[in-house]
This record gives C-alpha cells, sequence and structure tokens, in this order.
C-alpha cells in the first residue's frame, strides 16, 4: 500500500514537472514569437492601432480634418507601428478639374499637369519630389559598401576627371561628396525663392538640356563643406555619380541592389534630356513601398537579415553634420545628414526624428524612440492651407502618448 502511494505521487511530481516544462516551453515560444521582427517584404501585416500601442481617436481626427479640408490636397497617408500597418486613409481629388485653366502643357516637369502630377498617369505611384533625394542617398551608401565609390571623402572632380569643367577653381576641387551629401557643395544656388519664380535655379536647372553640365560648370560662392545651401542641383549631381561610379543609371542600380530586395516592383523615375535619371525629384513610389525604405533606416539598414546599407551608413546619414537650419513652416529648428532631414522630437529633445520632405507635401517620417513610420502624400501647389511634417507627426505622437504605451 505503501510502495502504491509512492508511486502515484511520482507520478504526480512527473506530472507536474512536465507542466511545468510545456509551459516554460510555450512561454518561449510565446516570447519568440512575440520579439520576432517583421519583415514586409510581400506586403505590410495589418493590426489594429490599440493593439500596437496608437489611441486611434487622435488618428481620426487627423482623418476628419483633412477629409474637411483643413490641410488643402491631401492624397492619403499610413502609419507603421512595430512593423505593422495600424491606419490607412486616401482621399480622391479630381485634379484634371482642380487644373483646368492653368498651364495645359503635357511636359513632364509641368506641375499643373494632371497626367504626371501628382500620379503618375492614372497609377497608384505618386510623385516624391525632393523625397527622391533621400532615396538616391541609399544608392550612394550601397555604392560606397560595394566599393565602386572610395567613400565620401573622394573629390567630385575625381569622380569626373574626363569631363571639361568649367569655372574650375581650387574651391570647386576641394568638393567632395560628403559636401554634396550635406547640402554643403559651395557652389552658386538660389533655390530659397518660389518655384514658381523663374530665377529660381532649380526651375532654371529643370529647363536645361544638359542637367549634369548646368550644375557641375556653375561658379562657385562659398568654400565647400562650410555653408549650408538647400541645392537640388547638387543632388542631382549623384545621378551622374552613380552612372560614373557604377556604370549604371541609378534607377537600374537602385531596382537591383534596392528596390528588389526590399519587394519593391513598382517604381517611375523621371529621366532628363540627356538620359540621366532624375535624382533631385524624379522618383515616383506607392505610399507603402516608401515606407519599406523608412523600415530600412529603421532596422539600421539591414533587411530580413540581409545587410542592404553598409554598416555605418545610416548612422552617418542621420548625424546631423548641419544644426539649426530654420524650418520653412515649422516652429522647431532642424538639422540635415546624408539628404535626410532631421527634426527634434520637440523643443527640448536631442533626439531626432530622420525625415524625408519633397515639394507639395511628401513626407517619410521615422520615429525609432517609437518604432514607427509614418507616410503622407499631397499635392499642395496651389496656394490651399497645407500640413507640415510636425503637424503631422505631433498628431501620431500623441496617439501614442495618450495610449501610456510609448
Amino acid at each position: 500500500m505503501i510502495k502504491m502511494i509512492i508511486i502515484e505521487r511520482q507520478e504526480m511530481m512527473r506530472s507536474k514537472l512536465l507542466s511545468i516544462i510545456l509551459m516554460i516551453l510555450v512561454c518561449a515560444f510565446s516570447l519568440s514569437c512575440q520579439g520576432q521582427k517583421i519583415w514586409p517584404t510581400e506586403g505590410w501585416k495589418k493590426s489594429s492601432p490599440a493593439a500596437q500601442g496608437l489611441d486611434e481617436k487622435f488618428l481620426s481626427d487627423l482623418d476628419k480634418k483633412i477629409a474637411n479640408g483643413d490641410y488643402g490636397y491631401i492624397d492619403g497617408f499610413i502609419v507603421i507601428r512595430n512593423g505593422y500597418l495600424v491606419y490607412e486613409k486616401f482621399y480622391r481629388h479630381d485634379y484634371v478639374k482642380i487644373n483646368q485653366g492653368l498651364d495645359d502643357s503635357k511636359w513632364q516637369y509641368n506641375y499643373y499637369n494632371p497626367d504626371w502630377h501628382p500620379f503618375y498617369k492614372g497609377t497608384k505611384l505618386h510623385t516624391l519630389q525632393s523625397v527622391t533625394k533621400s532615396v538616391t542617398s541609399a544608392a550612394i551608401g550601397i555604392a560606397v559598401g560595394r566599393k565602386e565609390l572610395p567613400g565620401v571623402e573622394v573629390k567630385i572632380v575625381d569622380i569626373f576627371k574626363d569631363e571639361e569643367i568649367e569655372n574650375l577653381d581650387e574651391r570647386k576641387k576641394r568638393m567632395s561628396l560628403e559636401d554634396v551629401l550635406t547640402m554643403r557643395a559651395g557652389i552658386d544656388w538660389n533655390e530659397s525663392i518660389p518655384y514658381t519664380d523663374p530665377n529660381n535655379t532649380c526651375i532654371q536647372l529643370e529647363a536645361s538640356d544638359d542637367w549634369f553640365k548646368f550644375v557641375i560648370n556653375r561658379p562657385m560662392e562659398a568654400e565647400p563643406g562650410t555653408v549650408f545651401e538647400y541645392n537640388s542641383g547638387a543632388s542631382m549631381l549623384l545621378s551622374a555619380v552613380i552612372k560614373e561610379s557604377t556604370g549604371m543609371h541609378i534607377d537600374k542600380y537602385a531596382e537591383k541592389y534596392l528596390f528588389k530586395p526590399l519587394g519593391i516592383s513598382r517604381y517611375y523615375w523621371k529621366i532628363t534630356p540627356t538620359g540621366l535619371p532624375d535624382t533631385e525629384g524624379g522618383l515616383y513610389l506607392e505610399p507603402y513601398d516608401l515606407a519599406k525604405i523608412g523600415y530600412l533606416y529603421l532596422n539600421d539598414g539591414i533587411w530580413d537579415g540581409r545587410p542592404i546599407l553598409p554598416e555605418g551608413w545610416v548612422k552617418a546619414t542621420v548625424t546631423p553634420h548641419v544644426v539649426d537650419i530654420a524650418p520653412d513652416n515649422d516652429d522647431i529648428n532642424t538639422a540635415y545628414g546624408y539628404q535626410w532631414w532631421l527634426a527634434p522630437y520637440d523643443s527640448q529633445s536631442k533626439e531626432y526624428i530622420y525625415a524625408c520632405s519633397g515639394y507639395g507635401g511628401q513626407y517619410l517620417l521615422v520615429a525609432t524612440k517609437y518604432n514607427l513610420i509614418a507616410v503622407i502624400n499631397g499635392w499642395n501647389i496651389y496656394e490651399k492651407p497645407s500640413i507640415s511634417g510636425r503637424v503631422f507627426f505631433d498628431y501620431v505622437l500623441k496617439a501614442i502618448k495618450n495610449t501610456g504605451r510609448d
């Protein structure tokens, strides 16, 4: 009898031990699944805002204001947190009707041409304008990582040593790739006046027959690396840099080494008269794919275990090489890295949101602090009220903070 009781107790202990082991394994598996990185190569998985720590009320408030026209022509916005698509809204505007009575030329740089702006010929591909610069910076990083470029210290004139370059003074000889990436090229340029003004150097660039020569032959105005001057022409030089160093145009180069690994199959890239893709503002992507670029930077250039950008490139890109830049429509001064804007989380913060910004209201915001990405597309070129990246992000920030799960 005593022996049977002992055996029964031993069996109970074994059973309990097995149960505990099973629970441990289940918990370990569960935690592993929760911590597993989600990769949207085949598309974004969806989740509710609440499940990812956002109060939907604040996003809905923004949606109502956009739908009411408070921020002009917004075509859509998406919010991604923890790798999940948590909010998406799109708005229809009749740009054919909106543009009636305006310039009806079919030229691809006529911003009132509904075949070209804001969507590419009836597709879902949206113009990114100067967000193109940030994507171009990624391609430069890839070329550096592949040793096709020696590094950001290389002098621009050394890359184009076979070109006959005008106004070639000692300052132009000292201009480095990093100077171009950080908008400190020193080239004589005036892009601070409205784009409707024919004296805007960028508008003159877009009307020229050879964009590369238009930029590289301009006289110098400052010592390279010393003065920040927003210069779309300098960004255009990067298209020629990629072609000269890799033998490929940047559209095909990015397709092979950037877009394809991320699962981006649909894009359009404007081509300039000499065949160079427009790296100052010519790229079109769908918002879900633009968000993938943000996710790549959120993950330090790694995609599904594979390094797409070389080690250290994201850090170098989002290092504030230029600080205290007075913004056009925000209250907080910004900084600049390698063709990316850097915006403090608030006026007291020393941490930065990584930001891409484009004409008409194109924004890609990457908030590593909150594991969050947001994309907004619009076409506010008609003297309508518009939304700034700061206002947009503040709505998203409120949605996080009011859940107490930041």
